[in-house]
């Protein structure tokens, strides 16, 4: 099969690529046995609307090359599972897209050859180093995806024995994180930020609740609480985007981190941080820092944007609430529908060509770069045929992508989202949508769709102490009936009893009352109704053994 891409002549020189690049030698002037446009053109030529180029001028400007489509502009922005689709039905399940600058590369559609190229780093390496784009000029340092494809001495972009010496320093710390401690930390920040807001009996509950809830507990998790402010959450959205500001905002991000890393070398704590520089493997402190990027930047944005795209499915659609507060759905099941429907990355860029393969039926060369299509394998038809059916159960989702650079924080990032959400509708089950569902906005980038904002009322509350767990409250108790099957020839009414609200324990559990009163005698009737049970109260050992399940996931 002949190349998709037209062919663009290359600069006319070539910058040199880094120490140690894999892909050193290879020509820039055009993608051998493809034709891959540079997507920068030096000196005068045809653009891709048909005007003259000037030096250094970016591809892009104008329409793209004839049968390819960009993975940004407007068409990319407003519907992404839509171009997804259309890539789809063009091309199979690898489309030829062009990325910044017309800069090209392939998408990745299919379930099953997402897979093949997420666990076979023999064929698709995520050495960045091996792309020709960084050689031919078309992707230069100041180019806006540079955050995400520079190469870094991090284990995102390694491969083999150092990808194992790196990863294993990040999953070992991982693994020394107290969880239960994690879900203190979640609850109470939570009902900080619920605090914030609550008596207002209105909240936008993206920038007020899911955008800042991860910064505040990943910063705590890695070690520099200190550092948590407004900018720090700005400045992770915005350095993945591809924005003119990515990079001023990823210099931000890193200039924090150094700092942390030198203070933990003098004065080690019990954190994230501390035990990366302690590990065996022996991180140099920009190995350190970079690690604690990678971590920080991919947990913050795709929890931020579970939680907001979980919130959204519980008060939009009416089947999601009613299975969560009918008990037929837990919220862990919830989250992970939310991980098919809405993942938090679309894509994840990228993998790049070890030699000339075959894939989904394209000829993909050396070099050439790939982007893991996470959205599109979730609704694949040959996986999902039926994209209303229920996934309860099955986890085999690529909202994390897959093989060896699988996302090793997935379940912080799970713990988050559901503890997270299950504080805000304890303290605010009355949470309603403010607006029509179909007047919410989001926005996309290459790799991620957020939502822009998540209106909602409710009814005001006051402010509860952020020291403690959270508490449910309501703004009006609400008797608890017991309801009993009548003795024969009894009057079925006379069964059903009102039971005053039981008052909630600081834990969250049900604290001991005391019986209530006897009722007044009914009405003489023709029998009189059989005596009605004692209700239990809050001593009973069911009671005490839910009461415990629901303090230990909570954290407490």
């Amino acid at each position: 099969m002949t190349s998709p891409f037209p062919h663009l002549p290359g600069p006319d020189g070539q910058g040199a690529p880094p120490p140690g690049c894999p892909a050193h030698g290879l020509s820039g002037t055009a993608l051998p046995g493809t034709g891959l446009p540079t997507g920068r053109v030096n000196g005068t030529g045809p653009g891709a609307d048909g005007a003259p180029v000037g030096a250094g001028a970016p591809v892009g400007a104008g329409a793209p090359p004839a049968g390819l489509r960009r993975l940004y502009g407007p068409e990319a922005e407003n519907d992404p599972m839509g171009l997804y689709e259309k890539l789809r039905a063009e091309h199979g399940s690898v489309a030829p897209v062009l990325l910044h600058g017309d800069v090209p590369a392939w998408l990745v559609l299919g379930h099953s050859e997402n897979l093949h190229m997420t666990r076979t780093p023999s064929q698709f390496s995520r050495d960045s180093r091996r792309w020709r784009a960084l050689h031919d000029g078309s992707a230069p340092p100041d180019h806006p995806l540079a955050p995400i494809f520079t190469w870094q001495p991090i284990c995102v972009f390694a491969d083999g024995a150092d990808h194992e010496r790196l990863r294993g320093a990040v999953t070992d710390s991982i693994a020394r994180i107290d969880h239960r401690g994690v879900r203190r930390y979640i609850n109470r920040y939570s009902n900080r930020l619920v605090n914030e807001f609550c008596q207002a009996g209105r909240a936008d509950l993206v920038s007020s609740f899911a955008e800042h809830l991860p910064m505040m507990v990943m910063a705590q998790i890695i070690g520099m609480p200190e550092e948590y402010n407004e900018r720090l959450v700005q400045a992770a959205r915005d350095m993945i985007k591809g924005t003119a500001t990515a990079n001023e905002s990823n210099a931000y991000v890193m200039s924090a981190l150094t700092r942390l890393v030198k203070r933990r070398r003098i004065a080690p704590e019990e954190d994230f941080a501390t035990w990366l520089t302690q590990h065996p493997a022996g991180l140099t402190d920009d190995e350190v820092s970079q690690h604690l990027r990678l971590v920080l930047i991919a947990a913050y944005e795709t929890t931020a944007n579970l939680i907001a795209n979980a919130l959204r499915m519980v008060l939009t659609d009416p089947r999601f609430r009613a299975q969560l507060s009918g008990g037929h759905m837990t919220l862990p099941e919830a989250v992970e529908q939310t991980l098919w429907d809405e993942p938090p990355f679309t894509t994840i860029f990228g993998r790049w060509a070890v030699g000339d393969t075959e894939l989904g039926g394209q000829q993909i060369k050396a070099g050439d770069a790939l982007v893991v299509g996470i959205a599109a394998a979730n609704v694949d038809p040959v996986v999902r045929p039926d994209l209303d059916a229920s996934m309860r159960g099955n986890r085999a989702h690529l909202a994390f992508s897959g093989g060896p650079h699988e996302c090793p924080g997935q379940d912080i990032g799970r713990a988050i989202a559901d503890t997270g959400i299950d504080a805000l509708l304890l303290r605010l089950p009355d949470l309603q949508l403010a607006v029509e569902e179909h007047h919410l906005r989001w926005s996309a980038a290459l790799m991620s769709r957020q939502l822009r904002e998540l209106p909602v009322t409710f009814a005001p509350r006051p402010p509860q102490d952020v020291t403690g767990p959270p508490n449910a409250t309501s703004p009006v108790p609400r008797p608890r009936w017991q309801v009993d099957s009548p003795s024969p020839g009894t009057v079925p009414t006379a069964a059903y009893v009102p039971v005053a609200a039981t008052p909630s324990a600081p834990d969250g559990g049900a604290e001991p009352v005391a019986p209530d009163p006897a009722p007044a005698p009914a009405p003489a009737l023709a029998q009189a109704p059989a005596p009605v049970p004692e209700q239990r109260t809050g001593t009973s050992a069911p009671r005490r053994a839910w009461g415990a399940v629901a303090r230990w996931w909570r954290g407490y």
